[in-house]
């Protein structure tokens, strides 16, 4: 059996399964979110982005297979370079006069903060691999604190003042959870909780209103919501009041794939903001049309997605593949409760996309990148065991 069989044959296939299952759970999704967008003739707009969604698929897979066979201990060294690229990128989207900052590279656009999310991950891991190799001192629990603090918060802050609090946000719960993967002891954890408590009403009232007053606004709107019970409906909460409606009134059947307005479909009648609802309401969308049981379905999809990758971040070799699979879980949990919370009214309204199965263009790309690189981790999880092996000590 050559090698190249090997690995695809040692593939861990219920990643592979649950992935693809998404993919297509969202291209079904998208062709219905999608439809009453502008296409070029002879297309609806749910056939025309379905179709790019394909085209993204297609590259996506491309992108998976190769990071996969590949030995994630050659990939991650990727991560310091993609990381300044990504950093550079973000600079340039500020001086871009463009809602969502995006950029465009003939054909293709796309929003630096999710290359750079990426590329903070795969950083992060090398980093903390690599650095106690020169000098003991920086494998301290300190150190790896302040490497993470830095590689995260800087990227985090320009996020924030690009205006992008969903993707701003997501930096949170990946810092966390390599925090947690790369040893830190819980005394660190604990005086960081402390600190992060201490210093967010004055991030809240001071720092956040000076760079993003939409941030601000949507937060206020979401708190009164919460505390009233009740979401009126006017201006500001316009988008919050249907996409809950539509959600709270599928029931368990739902009203079908492509419900019309006859059937009562909300979405028909464009009251789910139809701009966005195939990225960032695709979630309403499928609740409304699949019901509980579609919304249950999705999320039980991403439940065995994460679960699977935390079990392969169990049997990593190295303290960078735990990294990396850890800060993979940390983005697409993030994304998902994102995502599903603002629909159910659990989070503020935000612009964030729903991993593999939102349109997002270059965002599914990077996606399978990253799981790429988790079942990297899988397959080469016993090399360096074996190498271990070979130098340490014998004991008599």
């Amino acid at each position: 059996m050559t090698p190249l069989l090997r690995k695809i044959l040692g593939m861990n296939w219920v990643l592979i399964l649950t992935m693809y299952g998404l993919l297509v759970f969202g291209l079904f999704a998208i062709e219905s979110a999608a439809r009453h967008l502008p296409a070029p003739d002879g297309m609806t707009g749910g056939e025309f982005f379905s179709g790019r969604h394909k085209m993204w698929m297609a590259l996506g897979s491309i992108v998976y297979f190769a990071t996969a066979l590949l030995d994630y201990r050659w990939v991650r060294w990727l991560g310091i370079p993609m990381y300044g690229v990504g950093i550079v990128l973000m600079v340039m989207a500020m001086q871009v006069d463009d809602e969502v900052h995006r950029l465009s590279i003939g054909p293709i656009s796309f929003q630096p903060a999710q290359i750079a999310i990426a590329a903070g991950i795969i950083a992060i891991a090398t980093l903390a691999q690599d650095l106690p190799q020169l000098h003991r001192s920086l494998g301290a629990p300190f150190v790896r604190v302040l490497l993470v603090a830095i590689l995260t918060g800087v990227p985090f802050l320009m996020v924030v003042k690009l205006g992008d609090m969903g993707s701003a946000l997501v930096w949170v719960p990946v810092a966390v959870v390599t925090l947690l993967v790369g040893g830190i002891p819980w005394r660190y954890l604990i005086f960081l909780t402390a600190v992060v408590a201490m210093i967010t009403p004055i991030a809240y009232f001071i720092v956040l209103p000076s760079v993003s007053e939409r941030g601000t606004k949507r937060i206020e709107t979401y708190l009164e919501s919460v505390q009233s019970g009740v979401v009126e409906k006017n201006d500001d909460t316009w988008a919050s009041y249907w996409v809950t409606t539509a959600v709270g009134k599928a029931g368990w059947k739902g009203l079908g794939w492509g419900a019309t307005e006859e059937r009562g479909s909300l979405h028909d009648k464009r009251y789910i903001p139809w701009k966005t609802a195939h990225n960032d309401y695709i979630f309403a969308v499928i609740a409304e049309e699949q019901g509980f049981r579609g919304g249950i379905l999705l999320v039980s999809g991403f439940a065995l997605l994460l679960i699977q990758c935390l079990f392969i971040a169990f049997y990593s070799r190295d303290l960078s593949g735990r990294i990396i699979v850890g800060g993979v879980v940390g983005l697409f949990f993030a994304h998902l409760f994102e995502n599903v919370g603002m629909c159910i009214l659990l989070t503020p309204i935000t612009g964030i996309p729903l991993p593999l199965v939102s349109y997002s263009g270059t965002f599914v790309v990077i996606c399978m990148f990253l799981l790429g690189l988790v079942q990297s981790v899988w397959l080469h999880r016993g090399r360096v065991d074996r190498v271990e092996a070979k130098k340490a000590p014998v004991s008599i």
